[in-house]
């Protein structure tokens, strides 16, 4: 990762820290020493009125997305679901109830603060089938093949390497399995320059991709099906968007789900560990012969 790229992702990553702290003191996410934006276009008006009213108020107050994937995902009873950028975990909750007790909802993060916000969210919802992750979004800290369904809530365009973060979403993917996002997109005449004039990096503009530039990277990575819907403009020339995208069935499989690798059903969680009860994770992957981690790319050792 180059210098520029380094600092940009801490630059995003001390932004939403101050506002999950911010909101942790009983602020709010738009307020504090290093605001994020919220207006009609962006947090948790875009949900609708019954769903933000079942959930604890810091979780709706902390959503700073520019959508509601769970609203278009379409989520089905058991389904194994990925948020990518999860913050406060609105999406995360949403996501755990369409699910149901016999499904499961990941959120991934990579802010510490809001991982805890999220924690105490998931607590005050009464939540049992959610896990929230410490990683980041280009290099997901889950086996290959295990999730149903990845969303995502106006975060993709804050990544410095969006090439992985759809190469990784489409590996933990299984064969079949969907996106469904939303995320700030581009117009295709404009150019990098004239996307930061409209509004900074961590203010989900400047790092947009255009709608043929967002298509070419999934495309890139193996995904059919692309669909990407303009809904509102949130500058001008750039949108809020819908992307929906399928794994071909006919993918092949880049690893096994289970035991071929590392024996676990999941990567540094602390929920879940190897596939039989009485075998640590480190042993199952010693039996396996899986010497790099959990194949998953995270580097994990436990």
């Amino acid at each position: 990762m180059s210098e520029r790229s380094t600092d940009l992702r801490e630059t995003v990553r001390r932004r939403y820290a101050a506002a999950a702290v911010h909101l942790t003191e009983g602020g709010n996410a738009c307020c504090g020493p290093a605001p994020v934006e919220a207006d009609e276009s962006f947090g948790s008006a875009l949900y609708a009125p019954d769903e933000r009213e079942t959930l604890p108020a810091e979780a709706v107050a902390a959503s700073l997305g520019c959508g509601n994937p769970t609203a278009v995902a379409d989520l089905n009873e058991g389904e194994r679901v990925l948020d990518l950028g999860s913050g406060g975990g609105i999406d995360v909750l949403l996501t755990a109830r369409r699910v149901g007790p016999t499904g499961k909802a990941y959120g991934l993060d990579m802010t510490e603060e809001m991982l805890a916000l999220a924690l105490a969210n998931a607590v005050k919802a009464g939540a049992t089938n959610v896990e929230f992750l410490k990683g980041t979004i280009e290099a997901i800290p889950l086996p290959a093949n295990t999730i149903d369904v990845v969303i995502s809530n106006c975060v993709i365009n804050l990544s410095t390497d969006k090439p992985s973060v759809f190469a990784d979403t489409f590996r933990v993917l299984k064969p079949g399995g969907r996106i469904g996002v939303s995320d700030v997109v581009a117009d295709d005449t404009l150019t990098a320059e004239q996307r930061a004039e409209r509004g900074d990096y961590v203010g989900c503009i400047a790092g947009a991709l255009s709608f043929a530039e967002y298509r070419q990277g999934l495309e890139a990575a193996g995904f059919t099906d692309i669909e990407i819907t303009p809904t509102h403009a949130v500058a001008d020339g750039m949108h809020s968007a819908i992307v929906r995208a399928v794994k071909p069935v006919t993918a092949a499989a880049a690893a096994p789900a289970t035991a071929a690798c590392c024996g676990g059903t999941a990567c540094r969680t602390p929920a879940e560990g190897a596939t039989d009860p009485g075998t640590t994770v480190s042993q199952a992957k010693a039996a396996s012969g899986c010497g790099c981690g959990c194949g998953c790319g995270c580097g994990c050792e436990s």
